[in-house]
């Protein structure tokens, strides 16, 4: 079943690319479409040269769901701070639909995530002052632009269109998490970052949770790029990505969750695959 799942993904991304290319704000002349995320050397260093990256070559083309694994201290969580732009890789270039990040000064970049990337984060991150609706608007509101009703239309599409009025407190996890999504794509962006999107649900919520974040991706085309450490997680996604001290290990497409488990086993306990 989890095949079937996938069937559709190549003729959804196919038809991203061709309207996005389409699009009139595209740079005149440019024939290619620009993949969501693209990383080039990127390297992270903290004090005293120790090096969270090494340098990274990097794409993600539209429509595409990567998971991003390893073992604690590899690395995943600097990989996706530089890749959304939340911090600044040392050395490299990150770009995310052709926009380079390091061109952009501070308001520019903080306009960028705000209207081109979506977050999803382990521990939700909704303001309990405000109701799930406004949650979802939110990016729209700090941006200027009125919500309308994409805020209805956008819990409309995670189950919960009838809970607009309510608080975040009044909603279980796995429900405020789908609330996150919604607001993850209410812009439309470019690509949708997820933080160990399933790491404080249970193992159903978690799948209702991953069935949506795949159906951004095989409806709507949309790019989402997820760490993980759970390989039943993983295998939702189109590739698997792997990391050990800093650098790519290895790349398991379409992985399953026993593929992606025996290969974690494999690893050694710095994140290196055993000999």
């Amino acid at each position: 079943m989890f095949r079937q799942r996938h069937l559709s993904a190549t003729a959804t991304a196919t038809a991203t690319a061709v309207a996005v290319a389409e699009r009139a704000d595209l740079v005149p002349g440019v024939s290619a479409v620009p993949d969501a995320l693209t990383l080039k050397g990127v390297a992270r260093e903290y004090r005293r040269g120790v090096a969270a990256l090494h340098p990274i070559d990097l794409a993600v083309p539209r429509g595409r769901f990567l998971a991003v694994m390893g073992p604690s201290g590899c690395g995943k969580s600097t990989l996706l701070q530089c890749a959304a732009g939340l911090d600044r890789p040392t050395a490299g270039t990150v770009s995310i639909g052709g926009t380079e990040l390091s061109s952009l000064r501070e308001a520019a970049l903080t306009r960028l995530r705000r209207e081109r990337i979506g977050f999803v984060f382990q521990a939700h991150n909704l303001v309990p002052s405000l109701s799930v609706a406004e949650n979802v608007s939110l990016p729209l509101m700090l941006g200027g632009t009125r919500p309308g009703d994409r805020a209805l239309r956008g819990l409309d599409a995670v189950g919960l269109g009838d809970r607009g009025d309510d608080r975040p407190s009044e909603l279980s996890g796995g429900q405020q998490q789908r609330v996150a999504i919604a607001r993850a794509l209410v812009t439309g962006p470019d690509i949708i970052f997820a933080d160990e999107p399933t790491g404080a649900l249970d193992p159903v919520t978690a799948q209702d949770v991953l069935a949506l974040l795949r159906q951004a991706v095989e409806r709507d085309g949309h790019t989402v790029v997820m760490v993980t450490h759970d390989p039943a997680a993983a295998a939702w996604a189109d590739e698997a990505l792997f990391l050990g001290q800093g650098r790519v290990v290895a790349r398991l497409d379409r992985p399953d969750a026993a593929e992606v488990r025996q290969f974690m086993r494999g690893m050694g306990r710095e994140g290196e695959r055993a000999a």
